[in-house]
């Protein structure tokens, strides 16, 4: 990574740590934040299901387990946000709720992310197998620093502390998963072509921060709630996850 690049990496990752670190430390923006997280998770594991199925049809046993495990992660992170939630008797919104243009706004992140990729190019049956390790790899890299950041910003009470713990052995999962995105690069390229990669999405993503960053100012600082009171039918009789099974294996 070049000197600008890195300069510029660490105001904007500053600016959305603290950002986040803000929305997860106040009591009226916490759910909303712990909904846009739970929604993130869980939406990934579809896409991570249908490449480990890919992976598997072309030989590759080691990858298809790999991306098995990692949307087998994503979806108890899911539930581990819902529950997280839960305990602030709160659920994600009915997106039917929402209006027409919220609901049909691209990210501003991905869309600056993924610039020049068309959405027909990032589907699993699709993607290619380097984008999808270096892409993926930075975003897990520098999710397992900003879950422990969030996670340290909660205030000390017992529902806070519960919550903590969950999004700890998220942050633990996600270093796991960036692990073997980086492995999986360096089984296919040359170390040399594995920093070039990773530099590329570095840049990526410093410029994906700043557009995400200028449409939260554009926006007034404000953002789209994404929790609702109450919590779910299909949770309201689940049974709690116990601490044993927040701890990644």
């Amino acid at each position: 990574m070049n000197f600008i690049t890195n300069i510029l990496h660490i105001f904007t990752s500053s600016a959305a740590a603290y950002v986040t670190a803000r929305n997860m430390r106040d009591s009226l923006t916490r759910p909303s934040m712990l909904a846009s997280l739970q929604l993130s998770e869980s939406g990934a594991v579809p896409f991570l299901e249908k490449l480990s199925q890919r992976a598997a049809s072309e030989g590759d046993t080691w990858l298809a387990e790999k991306l098995a495990r990692h949307a087998a992660d994503e979806r108890r992170h899911g539930q581990i946000f819902a529950q997280a939630l839960k305990q602030l008797n709160k659920q994600v919104i009915d997106f039917k709720s929402l209006p027409k243009s919220d609901n049909n706004n691209r990210s501003s992140f991905f869309a600056a992310y993924f610039q020049g990729y068309s959405s027909e190019d990032l589907k699993p049956e699709n993607i290619d197998w380097n984008v999808f390790m270096a892409s993926t790899y930075i975003l897990e890299l520098d999710a397992s620093k900003d879950f422990v950041r969030m996670a340290n910003a909660l205030p000390e009470d017992p529902i806070s502390n519960n919550i903590k713990k969950g999004i700890l052995s998220v942050a633990k999962d996600e270093t796991g998963h960036a692990d073997y995105l980086y492995e999986a690069l360096e089984r296919r390229l040359p170390a040399v072509e594995v920093v070039k990669l990773t530099d590329e999405w570095r840049s990526r993503k410093v410029n994906a921060l700043f557009a995400m960053i200028n449409d939260f100012l554009q926006k007034g600082g404000k953002m789209t709630n994404l929790a609702r009171d109450g919590v779910p039918s299909e949770l309201e009789n689940e049974v709690e996850i116990p601490e044993s099974e927040l701890i990644a294996k």
